[in-house]
């Protein structure tokens, strides 16, 4: 499968209906995600890709079309995950299953880890991001994740203090359109950067 013929599938993929703004349920570009899962072939084909907070499975289920062995997509938002089952099997994937549930409270491995995960920019919600890097590395030794571009130093010295190292980053104009009431503006781009962070050797 080219890029471009993923970028097309997975812009089939709906967004969640009812997205909350305390859990910053923004999709992710078609665009950007096949991007991410084509630089992240290798740690993917033939590996078990864990997607936290999966939403309605954009890259749990790029990673199945792109030749992953098995796929756990993780999401607290059952009406995410229904959408993602629902999609997963319109598109006939059978080693692919979602699981409702707060990441906090699961016990799952892999070999790699995408997700894009909340921000951390909603009060509440702050560092959110932060945690989401910290199970990833606890389930699998590389994690792939999506952080506002402002932060990357401090992730740095968090992926440092959680023994892994970024070994590899590409940044990305995301859009976010209007979503919730407090947008004030039709849409607004964010700069992110895509880490890919890897856990030492010990």
């Amino acid at each position: 499968m080219k890029k471009k013929e993923l970028e097309i599938a997975l812009q089939k993929i709906p967004p969640i209906e009812s997205p909350s703004p305390s859990l910053e349920q923004y999709s992710t570009p078609a665009e950007i995600a096949a991007d991410i899962l084509f630089n992240a072939y290798e740690d993917i084909y033939r590996k078990k890709v864990i997607d936290l907070g999966c939403g309605t499975g954009i890259f749990a289920i790029g990673s199945a079309l792109l030749g992953a062995r098995e796929v756990i997509g993780i999401d607290i938002d059952d009406s995410a995950i229904k959408i993602a089952r629902r999609e997963a099997e319109r598109f006939s994937l059978k080693n692919i299953s979602f699981v409702e549930g707060d990441i906090e409270s699961m016990e799952v491995n892999g070999d790699v880890a995408i997700m894009n995960p909340p921000f951390g920019s909603q009060m509440g919600n702050r560092n959110a991001d932060r945690a989401f890097l910290k199970k990833g590395l606890e389930f699998a030794p590389v994690v792939y994740s999506l952080h506002l571009k402002s932060t990357i130093p401090f992730i740095k010295i968090l992926a440092s203090s959680l023994g892994g190292e970024i070994t590899y980053s590409r940044d990305y104009d995301f859009p976010i359109k209007r979503t919730f009431s407090f947008h004030k503006k039709r849409a607004v781009v964010y700069e992110v950067t895509l880490v890919r962070t890897a856990r030492l050797q010990r």
